[in-house]
């Protein structure tokens, strides 16, 4: 017995078939240019950066010489690279489970009927709109154990000045604050762009139903903000294992490795230690771990849709 979509592909006409292959063919022609862009400079430094990942190479000179996975192996057994990676696993942590909410909180407080809201808006978004170098050199200072607006307050509550940037046990504390401080506006923008697309009718029913602004909150905004919440733990993922210029200009992944991170890492190994084999093993590394990140986070979101959670 033939099914209802064997019918439909029987009654389909030569001159729709011929239809269809044009337009397919229109389609490939659009998408081309972007493919192609995307294929040079996305696609082809992923390929060679494994590629260089299994040379014996400095970078500098023609001259390489295949090792296969010793790279990796070395990798493997390096404590720099394992220090390396907790701190990026915590950069991880901290983006996720205080970045996201506390952009959300700021977005939550914007639409709230509070006066100054123009005002607040702009002093939320402001340190994402500064450079990264501006940034670095302004928390350096804040943080300066003489003379530092930081040190001043800690020394008026009677405590001794700390030396936040040079000391092992408070340098990555000092400087995920200033990472907070700088992406948090980030999500809120993401927050504040999906709060706007959620119909006012749900509210009103809510309000019909008797719900209080806390039931609404976790009733309707919450679930509402779910896709948000996704891409924006993807972002702040992906974001946090390519972290480079802040740690880098703060402390340069002192002292004695307590701020290291895979980005500076890469860095010396390739651009001091002119070992770019190696830099790219990291760099490869570091790929493969987000990219199982962003798989586990799409695997988990299809199987919420799946089973129509906060849907």
């Amino acid at each position: 017995m033939k099914t209802a979509v064997d019918t439909d592909v029987i009654m389909i006409s030569p001159e729709q078939k011929k239809n269809k292959r044009k337009k397919g063919k229109t389609i490939l022609l659009f998408v081309l240019p972007a493919l192609l862009v995307y294929s040079i400079f996305i696609l082809y430094p992923i390929i060679a950066t494994f590629n260089y990942s299994m040379y014996n190479w400095n970078g500098v000179q023609a001259q390489k010489t295949f090792i296969g996975l010793e790279n990796y192996f070395t990798l493997f057994s390096d404590s720099t690279f394992w220090q390396a990676l907790q701190n990026n696993m915590l950069l991880v942590l901290v983006s996720v489970f205080v970045q996201i909410p506390l952009g959300l909180i700021m977005a939550l407080v914007l639409f709230s009927p509070i006066m100054g809201k123009k005002f607040l808006n702009v002093i939320f978004f402001l340190p994402y709109l500064m450079s990264t170098v501006a940034i670095g050199l302004l928390w350096i200072f804040m943080y300066d154990p003489i003379n530092g607006p930081v040190n001043q307050i800690v020394q008026l509550f009677g405590f001794n000045a700390i030396p936040w940037l040079a000391d092992k046990n408070t340098a990555m504390i000092a400087i995920l604050i200033v990472v907070i401080w700088q992406f948090s506006p980030f999500y809120m923008i993401l927050f504040k762009a999906a709060m706007v697309g959620i119909p006012d009718e749900l509210y009103e029913a809510a309000s019909i139903d008797g719900a209080n602004e806390l039931q609404k909150f976790f009733y309707v905004t919450l679930p509402a903000l779910i896709p948000t919440f996704v891409t924006s733990s993807i972002l702040a993922i992906v974001g946090s294992l390519k972290a480079f210029d802040i740690f880098y200009i703060m402390t340069g992944g002192g002292p004695g490795g307590a701020t290291e991170i895979l980005g500076t890492y890469m860095y010396k190994q390739g651009f001091i230690n002119f070992s770019m084999g190696y830099a790219s093993t990291i760099a490869a590394v570091m790929f493969l771990i987000a990219f199982a990140c962003v798989i586990i986070i799409q695997v988990i979101e299809y199987q919420r849709k799946k089973r129509g959670l906060f849907s």
